[in-house]
C-alpha cells in the first residue's frame, strides 16, 4: 500500500512539474543593451544605473584616455515597476551620446503574452515592448541639423518589439526580437521608420554567473547606413541578493532602443568599442 502511494505521489509531482511554465529564461529584464522576455513581478520595483565609457582603442581611445575610462559615452538612471502580474512600466533619464541627441527622457511598457510551457504545448515565451524617448536638449539655430527641432514633436522617437525566446536547456536560451523604430525627425539621408531584428544568446555558467551575447541588424537603404553600424555586444552577468550586475563590452554608445539600434556609428574593427556596466536592484513593495 505504501509503495502504491509513493508511486502515485511521484506521478502526480512529475505531472505537476511538467505543467509548470519555464522560469529564468533570462535572469534579468535585459540581455545587454536590449530587453529580454522577462518582466518584473507584480509590485516589484527596480532601480537601474547604466554606464557606457568611451572608446577602448582607436583614434579616441588607448592609453591617453585610460582605454575609455576617462570618458562617458552615455549614462542612464531608471525606475521600473511591475504594475500587475504580466506587465511592467519604466521611466528613465540618460545623458545621451550626442548622435544626434543629448538630455533624454524615456518610458516603456512591457507585457508578457505567454510563457514557455511544455505541458500546454507553448514552445516559446513572448513579450511585447513599447518604448519612447524625448530629448529636451537646447535646440540649435542651424536649420540643416536634426537638433534644430522645428516643432516640439520632432524631439520624440518610438520603438516597438516582439520579444521571443526559448529556453533550450537549463543552461542555455536563445532570443529573437523583431523591432520597428520610428523617429519623428531625421536628416535627408535617413528615414523615419526603420525595421531591425535582434538575436541574443544566454549561457548560464552557474546559478549566479552567466554569459550573454546580442546583435541587432538594421534593414535600411538610406544613404546614412553607409556610416552607421549594427549593434554587437557581449556581457558577463552576476546575480546575488536582489542585485544584478552586467559587465559589458559593446560598439554602441547610446542606451535605449531608439538610440543604440539606429544611431550606432562606431566600428569594432576600428577599436571603437567600449566597456560598460549595469547595476540593478529589485525591491518587493508591500502596498
Amino acid at each position: 500500500m505504501t509503495n502504491k502511494f509513493l508511486i502515485l505521489a511521484f506521478v502526480f509531482i512529475s505531472l505537476t512539474c511538467l505543467a509548470q511554465p519555464v522560469s529564468e529564461t533570462y535572469l534579468s529584464t535585459r540581455v545587454v543593451n536590449g530587453h529580454s522576455v522577462e518582466i518584473l513581478d507584480k509590485n516589484e520595483f527596480q532601480y537601474r544605473i547604466e554606464h557606457r565609457f568611451g572608446d577602448f582603442a582607436g583614434d579616441f581611445g588607448g592609453v591617453q584616455t585610460a582605454f575609455g575610462f576617462d570618458n562617458a559615452a552615455d549614462i542612464r538612471f531608471a525606475f521600473e515597476y511591475g504594475v500587475f502580474k504580466n506587465a511592467m512600466i519604466g521611466v528613465g533619464r540618460s545623458k545621451g551620446n550626442g548622435i544626434p541627441y543629448r538630455s533624454l527622457l524615456d518610458g516603456l511598457f512591457k507585457y508578457k503574452i505567454c510563457t514557455q510551457n511544455k505541458e500546454k504545448g507553448i514552445p516559446v515565451s513572448i513579450s511585447a515592448l513599447g518604448t519612447m524617448s524625448y530629448t529636451y536638449m537646447t535646440k540649435i539655430t542651424d536649420t540643416f541639423q536634426i537638433s534644430a527641432f522645428p516643432e516640439w514633436y520632432h524631439r520624440l522617437a518610438y520603438s516597438s518589439q516582439i520579444l521571443i525566446a526559448r529556453k533550450l536547456t537549463e543552461r542555455g536560451s536563445i532570443g529573437f526580437n523583431p523591432t520597428y523604430v520610428w523617429r519623428n525627425y531625421v536628416g535627408n539621408d535617413d528615414e523615419n521608420g526603420v525595421f531591425a531584428v535582434g538575436v541574443n544568446l544566454n549561457l548560464k555558467l552557474s546559478k549566479k554567473w552567466g554569459l550573454l551575447a546580442e546583435y541587432y541588424h538594421v534593414f535600411s537603404n538610406a544613404p546614412i547606413r553607409d556610416f552607421r553600424q549594427n549593434s554587437l555586444s557581449f556581457a558577463i552577468e552576476y546575480q546575488t541578493n536582489g542585485h544584478n550586475f552586467h559587465f559589458l563590452i559593446a560598439n554602441a554608445t547610446g542606451i535605449g532602443e531608439t538610440q543604440f539600434i539606429t544611431n550606432t556609428d562606431t566600428n569594432w574593427l576600428d577599436g571603437a568599442f567600449r566597456i560598460g556596466f549595469c547595476i540593478s536592484r529589485n525591491y518587493k513593495l508591500k502596498l
